[in-house]
């Protein structure tokens, strides 16, 4: 997809890698220094989206209201880090063509928006072009400025051709939330072994001799027998003793949930603004 102005509309809009998987938001374009064709696009990626990486143009294509790129959404994470300052130099756009040349194939010499489209001619050592790659869009202001794919001296490329007016741009620190995860809780059921003391009354019986006088009622059994001589009784005694037992019976449920808990952090992101004034009149900023 090599059309600037179809590229331009989709500033501020989702890139999707080859998978279809959502990467960022898209933030600015690059062109080639000596063609002028898309080359480059960042994408906010990070948490919170605050770091702007480098994906290349070629063979993305669009995909209803997105930009479906060529690459993994790991490919473009991991791309090397450069400033988006508006422009590249050598080194920044070699490293980029070296990251993704094994997931585009070898496209050195080739132009049209391609990856290595723009580079230096390193037989001749020749260069064409100024060297710089103008910053086509912005991410900030991407809905309130107007855009346009115009270079030159003495233009503004946020505005129409106009020698009377320019067009002010800056941007704009947009905050969001991402759901990543933060840890794991685990419920874990193990035995342990204490000791239970409990008191029980136990009972027994005990000896002890009781007398009675001979009386009517019993002188029959007591004169029965010898009337002298020796005699032996027994006794059986009984006790009672503890007895232990033991049954699992169940006390409680215990399961695993969540709340959310909401708390406040800080976060701070340098932004950029342009600003205009009339150095020839010596006339403050506004």
């Amino acid at each position: 997809m090599t059309n600037p102005d179809q590229l331009l509309d989709l500033i501020g809009r989702n890139a999707i890698d080859v998978d279809g998987d959502k990467i960022g938001k898209i933030g600015q374009l690059y062109t080639d220094d000596r063609t002028g064709d898309p080359q480059w696009v960042t994408v906010s990626t990070g948490l919170f989206g605050s770091k702007q990486s480098f994906a290349p143009l070629y063979d993305s294509k669009r995909n209803g209201d997105d930009l479906q790129l060529a690459v993994t959404k790991e490919q473009v994470k991991d791309a090397p880090n450069v400033d988006d300052d508006g422009h590249l130099e050598d080194d920044e756009n070699d490293a980029l063509f070296a990251h993704y040349r094994g997931h585009l194939g070898d496209q050195d010499g080739q132009q049209g928006g391609q990856p290595a489209a723009g580079r230096t001619d390193r037989e001749t050592g020749d260069r064409t072009g100024d060297g710089d790659r103008d910053r086509l869009a912005d991410v900030a202001d991407a809905e309130g400025a107007g855009r346009s794919a115009d270079r030159g001296e003495g233009r503004d490329v946020s505005g129409p051709n106009t020698d009377d007016a320019m067009t002010r741009s800056e941007e704009r620190l947009r905050v969001g939330t991402e759901q990543v995860e933060a840890g794991r809780a685990r419920l874990r059921k193990y035995v342990v072994t204490e000791n239970v003391t409990q008191t029980v009354p136990v009972s027994h019986e005990e000896v002890r001799i009781e007398r009675e006088p001979i009386t009517d009622a019993n002188r029959d059994e007591a004169v029965s027998g010898e009337p002298i001589s020796e005699e032996e009784h027994e006794v059986t005694l009984h006790a009672e003793r503890p007895v232990v037992d033991k049954e699992t019976v169940p006390v409680e449920r215990v399961k695993l949930g969540t709340e959310t808990v909401t708390e406040e952090q800080t976060v701070s992101e340098e932004v950029r603004k342009e600003q205009i004034d009339t150095p020839d009149e010596g006339r403050s900023r506004r």
